[in-house]
């Protein structure tokens, strides 16, 4: 017989079963963040090639921005305040990753002191840099590029995108993707 919520440990029981066999996604949470000059700052990981932007992967019950935040802290010894949702993009299965969504806050403009205490502070990057916006598109892998572009258009008209495997949403369910 199917408890009812008339019990409750029974029923939160009943609730976590289920919740147990759901799917689990993996996240992404980045931070697009520029200096006054306009150029914008990016990483280079130690555990894979190329460059790529500021975060990090969410971890079990956090937040997506709360994630964001952390990374800067902990790899950039960084400390900001997220302006805003620029994208959230549905990155397809690829190699051995199953997909995940792969979320792009606004961290706004660093100020030159913060931008002087950044330090590389956990061993995950071995360098960062500002670049301009055409350049930082060129350095990143090619499905974060369209990430990029799209949070640039965010950021020049306040409108989150929503991408689905690097495209808009729109033009992804055209192609059929």
């Amino acid at each position: 017989m199917k408890p009812t919520p008339s019990d409750p440990v029974a029923w939160n029981a009943y609730l976590a079963e289920g919740n147990a066999k759901q799917a689990r996604k993996r996240v992404a949470a980045d931070v697009l963040l520029h200096d006054a000059a306009g150029d914008f700052l990016l990483v280079k990981p130690t555990y894979k090639p190329g460059w790529d932007l500021p975060g990090g992967m969410v971890e079990a019950n956090e937040a997506p921005d709360l994630a964001a935040t952390r990374e800067l802290r902990e790899e950039l010894c960084l400390t900001t305040t997220i302006q805003g949702l620029l994208v959230v993009d549905w990155v397809a299965p690829h190699g051995p990753w199953d997909d995940q969504l792969a979320f792009i806050f606004d961290g706004g403009e660093i100020d030159s002191d913060a931008a002087a205490g950044i330090r590389l502070d956990d061993g995950e990057l071995s360098e960062f840099a500002y670049f301009p916006v055409g350049e930082a598109e060129r350095l990143l892998r090619p499905r974060l590029a369209h990430r990029f572009r799209a949070a640039i258009a965010a950021l020049a008209d306040g409108v989150p995108r929503y991408l689905r495997a690097g495209a808009s949403g729109t033009a992804a369910a055209k192609a059929g993707t």
